[in-house]
């Protein structure tokens, strides 16, 4: 069988114009292919949700972490820049003394389908006011809310309640679907990313809600990997293992920065770390022993070793810089002081013996500082704390333990000290942290602190209920002046929040309420 050929001649222009129309097809393939791509985003932290594998937000402290993931929303919020911000909610007003008017989001609806509304609203409320939740006691000024229209409720209050707006930013007042067969294993929230699954302690795995309300997302996954051990977050961004990493060590602060591969972004927070002190123990019940003890901490030491002089700065009282709130410019600072801090535990009956150490009742006046490793600042830092308190004659060691561990001794009464970090603002208002720690029935000031001052009570008690701000800023500033004068804490130094990004992340927003972390506008360049 023979073959005829075809001969055809072409001429050097159509040789070129086959040329570029096969380079643009070939770069839409490319193009297509690129935009075809999944992009998944890596992050690791530091921790992750502790309450046996449970993933409901209100459960103890789990909202956070999956606030943190963009799984939930809350009705109100705080903006980058501690401006009160609504969310799930548009907007409210105060009816009267006790009651509020919230009107809430139209068109919004949970990952499974089911409309967000007043009714998923209060059934989501009622869950952290039920009196069985470990948490409700916090929420025990909200007398009853109230359904009083398909997207109004009204929530009414024992008396005048004025930080109750702010009082729902807290993430255990996410915002949950009523539909949700098991919160515990299957969260089902309106944020900008669907749970895929979780591995306790371990992982936790989303994909895009592409019917978000806020806006499709810039990323299709999220991979989040929890890891206690700060080396190892650090050696995770170095080798490109995931894109984000949260509190690298400080000392690799340098190193990273000088990485083209990554970017390293820095600030202060809401968050202060301190040394609880055992108040209900002598001779820790004795303010004097209490100030001596601040006085001899060296807390710009502390900054410039233990943090490498990159992740915090010297504490002046409970609240941060960027705590609206603070009095910070009105209080007295604990300066290093170790002469004075000799002279008022002298006045104690703490004095020297002839071997340059201290004594109480005969015995070495010892300490022994506890605290946990899942932050990296915090064994560093208790490690000079406890060798500056060597310095001047007092017996300190420093124990690690798991958080549960350091909890349950503290409310047992079997510290002495424990170093311990807090976001000292939540819900970014002074009520809720000066309320738990130093208001004689909060849960530290009772639990962990035995600390209790009939003055400091009325204040705190009288600035929530007072509506007008400026008033209410003079009794908070008068009940931050108290207790440090009482010092039933020492504040050490203000965190400043490190992360580590890769070069190509885009769209990162460090929030200092610290639960606001993975939202729609983090992609890639």
């Amino acid at each position: 069988m023979k073959f005829n050929k075809l001969k055809i001649k072409l001429s050097v222009p159509a040789i070129a114009v086959i040329l570029i129309v096969a380079l643009l097809c070939a770069g839409c393939v490319d193009n297509t292919e690129e935009a075809s791509k999944e992009k998944v985003l890596r992050v690791v932290f530091n921790e992750g949700p502790d309450t046996g594998g449970s993933l409901d937000p209100a459960n103890g402290w789990t909202g956070w972490y999956v606030h943190q993931a963009g799984i939930y929303e809350t009705l109100f919020y705080y903006d980058a820049d501690m401006n009160l911000m609504p969310k799930l909610a548009t907007g409210y007003k105060q009816l009267n003394d006790t009651e509020w008017e919230i009107q809430l989001r139209k068109g919004v609806t949970f990952h499974d389908g089911t409309k967000m509304d007043a009714d998923a609203v209060l059934f989501s409320l009622n869950r952290v006011l039920d009196p069985s939740n470990s948490r409700s006691s916090e929420y025990s000024f909200i007398k009853d809310v109230q359904k009083t229209g398909d997207y109004t409720i009204v929530i009414e209050t024992n008396g005048t309640c004025a930080p109750l707006i702010s009082s729902l930013v807290d993430p255990i007042m996410s915002i949950v679907s009523p539909k949700a067969e098991n919160l515990d294993t299957e969260p089902v929230g309106t944020g900008p990313f669907k749970f895929v699954s979780f591995e306790p302690g371990t992982s936790l795995e989303l994909e895009k809600n592409p019917d978000y309300w806020g806006g499709e997302a810039k990323v299709d996954r999220v991979l989040i990997q929890y890891n206690k051990d700060s080396t190892a977050r650090t050696m995770l961004i170095k080798s490109g293992d995931v894109d984000i990493a949260r509190d690298p060590l400080q000392s690799e602060y340098s190193a990273l920065k000088n990485n083209s591969d990554i970017n390293v972004t820095s600030r202060e927070t809401l968050r202060t770390y301190f040394l609880y002190v055992n108040g209900g123990k002598a001779p820790f019940n004795d303010t004097r022993v209490r100030q001596g003890l601040s006085y001899a901490i060296n807390r710009q030491e502390i900054v410039d070793t233990a943090l490498e002089g990159v992740s915090g700065i010297p504490a002046t009282g409970v609240f941060t810089n960027i705590m609206p709130w603070n009095a910070n410019d009105r209080i007295k600072s604990y300066e290093y002081n170790p002469e004075k801090a000799l002279e008022l535990f002298e006045e104690a009956g703490i004095t020297k013996g002839t071997d340059g150490k201290l004594y109480y009742n005969g015995k070495p006046f010892t300490v022994e500082i506890q605290t946990y490793t899942k932050r990296a600042a915090l064994q560093p830092s208790a490690e000079v704390i406890a060798s500056e308190l060597e310095d001047i004659g007092i017996t300190s060691k420093v124990t690690i333990l798991e958080s549960a561990a350091l909890k349950e001794n503290a409310l047992a009464g079997t510290y002495d000290f424990s170093l311990s970090a807090w976001n000292t603002a939540p819900i970014g208002d002074p009520d809720y942290f000066l309320s738990t720690h130093f208001l004689s029935t909060g849960s530290y000031a009772s639990g962990w602190l035995r600390y209790s001052n009939p003055q400091v009570d009325e204040w705190i008690l009288e600035a929530r209920n007072e509506s007008d701000t400026e008033k209410r800023a003079e009794l908070y500033d008068k009940v931050q002046e108290h207790i440090q004068e009482d010092a039933p804490v020492l504040p050490v130094f203000y965190a400043n929040e490190i992360y580590a990004l890769s070069s190509n992340v885009e769209g990162f927003v460090m929030y200092p309420n610290e639960y606001t972390i993975i939202t729609k506008d983090i992609g890639f360049a």
